[in-house]
């Protein structure tokens, strides 16, 4: 079942870029961005990345955290994260449990992972859904969906 607007955060936990344990509970009472992309280090999901980089100061300051998703492994996301300076927290889905714990759906015909992004408010209720194999568009419409909520 994918979550839809309005659903609760889910409880879930997965392997940051660094190896640690990540925990959803460490993000409750601030909004959170949850976008998954297709994978580490592709030219789409690079300048989605860096461009939440870009704007990542912005979320900051409404008080909201970005978490970007993908079936790599912790030790790519490192490399991406040293890679690019990218300033928030990656976490490894190798399994996929993320993927099919948020519904997301896969594209082009089911051969790429697909990109979707998740806007949750601070009490962690669901409040915008961004699905698009389009990078560019997604940073813009989560901090629009963030501004909302202030």
């Amino acid at each position: 079942m994918a979550i839809q607007i309005g659903d609760k955060l889910p409880h879930f936990s997965a392997a940051r870029q660094d190896g640690s344990s990540f925990d959803s509970n460490e993000i409750n009472q601030k909004p959170v961005v949850i976008y998954f992309y297709p994978k580490d280090f592709t030219p789409g999901c690079t300048s989605q990345a860096c461009s939440f980089r870009d704007a990542y100061q912005d979320f900051q300051d409404l008080g909201a955290e970005v978490i970007g998703v993908s079936g790599d492994s912790a030790i790519s996301h490192q490399s991406f994260q040293q890679k690019y300076k990218l300033p928030f927290i990656l976490l490894s889905d190798v399994d996929r449990k993320l993927r099919r714990l948020f519904g997301v759906p896969s594209a082009l015909f089911g051969l790429l992972p697909g990109r979707v992004t998740y806007v949750f408010d601070a009490k962690g209720y669901c409040i915008y859904i961004f699905d698009s194999m389009s990078a560019r568009k997604h940073i813009e419409r989560a901090l629009k969906a963030i501004q909302k909520t202030k």
